[in-house]
């Protein structure tokens, strides 16, 4: 008897729909076709022993299972349940009169359970695009399939609650989540809050401006001057997610399974922090089936690379592209897959390898042919791409002993909204701009117009303090931010006047 059943396939962020075909004839053996991996052969063991554990059986009978379109390879675990009912179906030991109806997909344990998934939002998405009455999966990931509303959405626990689902003895209770509440919900609640900075006033006014216009940002201070805990804090300051950036980023996690178990829809924006020992592959993705990297694990949210020049040079050469284009491409001789990477970068380093400025006060100081040499390791292009630069100094004692809050993310959070819906509005007519920091040469020629006073200290400094002139764009983009949370439609004094000081790198002698 041939049956089909339904399963998927992720590449990328996108699911396709596997149909297996179980045929069950005379004679003697087990034949599984249609290219897949060692994880989808081995399953045949989890098979029998799960059937055998709760009183079914493989028939020996020949089964030949293909899984189709069979010139696309099938990898790992999650086709078990697949394969296993439709082996039951096929041998009539279930009913199968509307087993065509539902996607199934679980990986087996030896006792019948169901362990997780993996890109169970995305295969529900394509799901409902494909016409299915429901997907049924197991418990674990049912909130992120859960997310997709139109689609009967099945949570179970082991292989006999689907069995007794399919031969109508139990009937399945469908997963509804109210997807608004609970975005609402995380938004309030942040792990992290700017109320708990002391000092730094400086260093959270230009957290706030590098967020109002999502620009890059670099972080030069000693040890335990604070830099890492402002980076944490970044994201609780960013415009909230939208419900389809929350789709796009949770598509993304579920992909490599890092939705957290019995959680839905990711409302925080992701923040990303990979060890300065991260390999190129494992930053940008790839590998022989390409996975995606921690630049797209970041997407919509912020990655921090914390002590930037202990980086190796290739890890952070490749990042250049994905800064520009917001996404990254892996191609293979196969296929080529694409995964969205749209981050704000956050790094921080010391000024030198001790760590100390050029203070004759500190423990250990770093002459400045030393401070520069460690500079060095970044590159110029890479610098060219991160719009502010800012010196972290260590915070007093009278500043950590006072008792009073700093002011909370919650307040910080509504400017930067404010600021990003003028920038809305300015780049409604453009698909690839959204920002401030993604302005292009010709908008900024468009969008930062300055009056005769602006243009005359912005030619003072440069002169003055020997500004290159990969500053210039990158001023005009930070004064424009400037402005916009000042509410203001043109470029002040003011605001160039303090743009120029998130150009630390940039000046002459910096280092003394």
């Amino acid at each position: 008897m041939l049956i089909k059943v339904y399963g998927s396939a992720v590449f990328g962020i996108e699911a396709t729909t596997i149909v297996v075909e179980v045929n069950i004839d005379q004679g003697i053996g087990y034949h599984l076709v249609g290219l897949p991996d060692n994880a989808v052969r081995e399953s045949s063991y989890r098979i029998s022993a799960a059937l055998h554990n709760i009183g079914y059986k493989l028939p020996g009978k020949k089964i030949t299972l293909n899984m189709a379109p069979a010139d696309l390879r099938k990898e790992g675990s999650a086709y078990d349940l697949t394969l296993a009912i439709g082996i039951l179906a096929a041998s009539n030991q279930i009913k199968s009169t509307n087993i065509g109806e539902y996607l199934i997909m679980g990986e087996l344990s030896l006792d019948g359970n169901l362990q997780p998934i993996k890109g169970a939002l995305p295969i529900a998405i394509n799901a409902k695009s494909e016409g299915f009455k429901g997907f049924i999966l197991p418990k674990q990931n049912v909130q992120e399939a859960a997310i997709v509303k139109g689609l009967e959405v099945y949570g179970i626990e082991n292989i006999r609650e689907a069995i007794s689902f399919f031969d109508g003895k139990n009937s399945l209770e469908a997963t509804v989540i109210d997807v608004q509440k609970q975005f609402q919900q995380t938004l309030e609640n942040p792990e992290f809050d700017f109320s708990d900075v002391k000092g730094q006033e400086s260093i959270k006014r230009c957290m706030e401006i590098a967020a109002a216009g999502g620009h890059n940002i670099i972080l030069i201070g000693p040890p335990g001057s604070g830099k890492t805990m402002l980076a944490k804090r970044l994201p609780t300051i960013l415009p909230p997610m939208t419900l389809e950036e929350a789709l796009e980023t949770t598509k993304i996690h579920s992909v490599v399974g890092r939705v957290k178990e019995n959680f839905g829809l990711m409302s925080q924006r992701p923040f990303r922090s990979p060890h300065h020992t991260i390999s190129d592959v494992a930053l940008v993705g790839g590998g022989q089936y390409p996975q995606p990297g921690e630049i797209s694990m970041s997407h919509n949210g912020v990655l921090f690379l914390d002590e930037l020049p202990e980086f190796k040079r290739t890890v952070l050469e490749v990042m250049r592209q994905p800064l520009e284009d917001r996404e990254i491409t892996i191609s293979r001789a196969r296929f080529t897959v694409t995964y969205p990477s749209s981050f704000m970068l956050v790094a921080s380093m010391n000024p030198s390898p001790s760590g100390f400025f050029n203070d004759p006060d500190s423990p250990m100081t770093s002459s400045p042919q030393e401070m520069q040499r460690y500079l060095n390791r970044i590159s110029g292009p890479l610098l060219d791409r991160i719009d502010i630069h800012i010196e972290v100094t260590p915070v007093p004692f009278e500043k950590l002993a006072e008792e009073r809050k700093g002011e909370p993310s919650k307040v910080i959070r509504e400017r930067v909204t404010m600021a990003r819906k003028q920038q809305t509005l300015r780049f409604s007519k453009s698909e690839n701009t959204h920002y401030n920091a993604q302005m292009s040469v010709q908008q900024i020629r468009e969008f930062c117009n300055l009056d005769k006073a602006s243009k005359d200290l912005l030619k003072s400094a440069m002169e003055r303090l020997n500004l290159s002139a990969r500053a210039y764009d990158r001023i005009l983009k930070v004064s424009r931010t400037i402005a916009d949370l000042d509410q203001q439609k043109n470029i002040q004094p003011n605001h160039i006047g303090e743009a120029i000081q998130y150009r630390s790198l940039d000046r002459d002698g910096w280092l003394g």
